[in-house]
């Protein structure tokens, strides 16, 4: 039998390259226990095979991965967490969810305890007290590393300052297929579970496939052998077909992280028995000889010999597996015979209720000086971290030695310590993702993504993980997160410091975006996005940071006192237009946000009385009501943004506003932004060029007041 073995430490390695010993370490009651779910686990599939007509959302199932899947599951307690992945119905089965809730998610019944109807089968996410806890899981292959590592991250701040007691230290398990270790994301979470230290087990199940690739075509090496340029990774490989063996070395790899505090990684061979899924179908690609080659090493026949060999009788685990069918069918007809989802309760769940509704607070409190925006910031995050231990900073160069590139988070390290205020390496990504894993724990992440232009490598993370989650683990897991964001051009930024990327955010459902253009907005606005259960990105335009740009002046305020809170969705009439020159038809609106509000409020000067000017301060929420009533009533709209014009969100709201006032404009709704180039130009002259300005602004204004 093939000896499990750790890579470090020494101080472990006369224990783990010791033979895995039998009937002594693995009882018969698991024994039998770990049959009954393989039994369970080939009856299911067996039914959902047998029954297509009726099966006919895409899935997948464990065959061949039952043994190793089983022993993972049987290790955990309530209190650890754990990232099943769509192969994963046995890891489902030995924690504690019975054939018939695992069958409504299959066939996206309304009671579906994962998603309520709203995801693929074995896409889980739990809170249930009694069982170890699950975090929302996508489809997307290998992206659950960085969120179930973000939970291993959460859990050693909790430990380290004390927020929660727990029977037992927690224990993370992420569990993938081979192939997906190949995805970059997965070797950001490596390197953070590594450099950090976190509780984390990752357990790669390796069946050689992924779908029709090989793993001659896919790699170089199996993830044990990727693992080990991750220094301080743990390693471990185990025979995931062999229920013993992978009892055995599970428990090893467990207890090793439940005590030491450190990530291990456990490579564990499997075979490929079932389909990849239901839809791409195994005689689609693989020869007889592959599969009996792999059928030759079904787990449910490797334990059965073995239980035969120590004494138990053939007829028992005939009961046995006649019982699993038994239960399995009559799981599957009460399922069937489930409600489906009400079409009603579709919209459901895309956020979470805020408790932030009104504005509250003082925004101008007597004897204040003013401040620019960047300080209010600094100010904002400082008076809810002393508020609120749950809360912490991290991304690229926000620790203590600069804090920030645009000092926009100076004296916080020094203040809260490098354990609440950190740096991380250059990886947006595990940046963004993590606050997912975090989140999920209890902590309040507010993280940072140095400039809009390198956004880029976490959309994903965003848009699969983020903005879904609240979603389709049907209310219980909202991402409660800050994403700061710098944007924005001025003084020759150049390409890869300029850009902006709203329009791009405002296209991912289950976010929220904020973008203040003064200071007052922006403390009200971070406030108002701490306290609320969902994930909120603060895009804050660098040229507004210390009004540094001719025309910004305004963007300093008075300093609003802590208790103010400004909810999101609020927009703000800045400039009000002549009520008798409203009167007359005389007069129009300008819809902006960011820089787009010093370019409107400048050009209305020379129109005194003729313009009215709105500041969303947030695009999603956005302000429709506000909006819709002042375009009436003005006839005349212009929708003003920073951005590259064509295919914008200030295109799409002008459309928007055009198809809701129709009957009261008196000219189409116009929009106007930057000129339609692949990026800022560093030269300022073409710079000048590419952007907005009051001067453009003003000649638009004059056109569309005559015309």
């Amino acid at each position: 039998m093939q000896p499990n073995v750790f890579a470090t430490p020494l101080k472990f390695l006369s224990l783990l390259t010791m033979e895995i010993g039998t009937k002594q370490n693995v009882s018969e009651e698991i024994l039998l226990k770990a049959f009954n779910h393989m039994m369970l686990a080939k009856a299911m599939a067996d039914i959902y095979e047998e029954n297509r007509n009726v099966t006919k959302y895409v899935h997948s199932t464990s065959r061949g991965h039952e043994a190793i899947q089983l022993a993972t599951a049987y290790q955990l307690t309530k209190e650890d967490w754990v990232s099943p992945y769509y192969r994963d119905e046995s890891l489902l089965l030995g924690i504690g969810f019975e054939p018939y809730r695992m069958m409504l998610q299959l066939l996206a019944k309304a009671d579906d305890p994962f998603s309520g109807g709203r995801s693929y089968y074995s896409h889980p996410s739990s809170l249930e007290e009694h069982l170890p806890k699950i975090i929302h899981q996508s489809s997307a292959t290998g992206m659950q590393a960085i969120p179930t590592t973000g939970v291993a991250q959460g859990i050693k701040y909790i430990q380290e300052f004390n927020l929660k007691t727990y029977e037992k230290n927690p224990v993370v398990v992420c569990s993938f297929g081979d192939n997906s270790v190949t995805e970059g994301e997965v070797s950001e979470a490596f390197q953070f579970a590594a450099l950090h230290q976190l509780p984390i087990i990752f357990l790669i199940q390796d069946n050689e496939w992924g779908i029709s690739v090989t793993k001659e075509e896919a790699r170089t090496s199996d993830a044990y052998d990727f693992a080990a340029g991750f220094v301080g990774l743990n390693r471990m490989r185990v025979d995931g077909t062999d229920f013993v063996a992978s009892f055995e070395g599970m428990k090893k790899a467990v207890d090793f992280v439940r005590t030491e505090r450190k990530p291990m990684l456990v490579c564990a061979k499997t075979v490929l028995i079932g389909h990849h899924t239901s839809g791409v179908r195994r005689e689609f690609y693989r020869d007889e000889e592959d599969l009996a080659n792999h059928r030759a090493q079904d787990p449910g026949n490797i334990l059965r010999n073995r239980l035969i060999e120590d004494g138990i009788s053939q007829d028992l685990l005939k009961q046995i597996e006649k019982k699993a069918r038994l239960e399995a069918e009559q799981a599957f007809q009460k399922a069937i015979a489930a409600e489906d989802p009400k079409a009603e309760t579709v919209e459901n769940h895309v956020f979470a209720p805020t408790p932030i509704t009104e504005e509250v607070g003082e925004r101008e409190p007597k004897g204040q000086e003013k401040i620019v925006m960047v300080d209010a910031a600094i100010h904002a995050i400082q008076e809810l971290m002393w508020k609120h231990p749950e809360a912490l900073l991290y991304g690229q160069d926000v620790g203590e030695r600069i804090g920030g590139v645009f000092r926009e988070a100076v004296t916080l390290g020094a203040k809260f310590g490098n354990k609440r205020v950190f740096n991380t390496a250059i990886q947006e990504a595990y940046i963004i993702g993590s606050t997912v894993g975090m989140s999920a724990v209890g902590l309040k992440p507010i993280v940072e993504v140095q400039f809009a232009d390198y956004i880029y490598p976490g959309i994903n993370q965003l848009i699969t993980e983020i903005s879904k989650s609240n979603y389709l683990s049907n209310g219980k897991f909202p991402v409660s997160n800050i994403i700061r964001v710098p944007i924005g051009a001025y003084g020759g930024g150049g390409p890869y410091h300029s850009g902006s990327v709203e329009s791009i955010l405002a296209n991912i459902k289950g976010i929220k975006i904020a973008y203040p253009s003064n200071a007052a907005d922006f403390k009200g606005l971070l406030k108002a996005a701490y306290y609320d259960p969902n994930p909120v990105i603060m895009l804050e335009h660098k040229g507004l940071y210390w009004s540094k740009v001719p025309g910004t002046e305004d963007a300093k305020t008075i300093e609003p006192a802590e208790d103010y809170i400004l909810p999101l969705g609020k927009g703000n009439i800045i400039l009000e237009a002549n009520p008798s020159e409203t009167e007359k038809g005389r007069t129009m609106l300008i819809i902006t946000y960011g820089m787009g509000v010093y370019w409107a409020k400048e050009a209305a000067k020379n129109f005194p009385g003729n313009v009215e000017v709105i500041d969303l301060r947030t695009l999603i929420p956005l302000d429709e009501k506000l909006v819709f009533e002042r375009a009436k009533l003005h006839g005349k709209c212009l929708v003003l943004t920073e951005e590259q014009l064509n295919n914008s969100f200030a295109e799409a709201f002008a459309h928007r506003i055009s198809k809701n006032c129709f009957r009261y404009l008196d000219a189409p709704v116009e929009a106007m932004g930057s000129l339609n180039l692949p990026a800022v130009p560093i030269n300022l002259i073409l710079e000048k060029e590419m952007l907005p300005n009051a001067e453009k602004v003003s000649k638009k204004i004059e056109e569309m007041l005559t015309n």
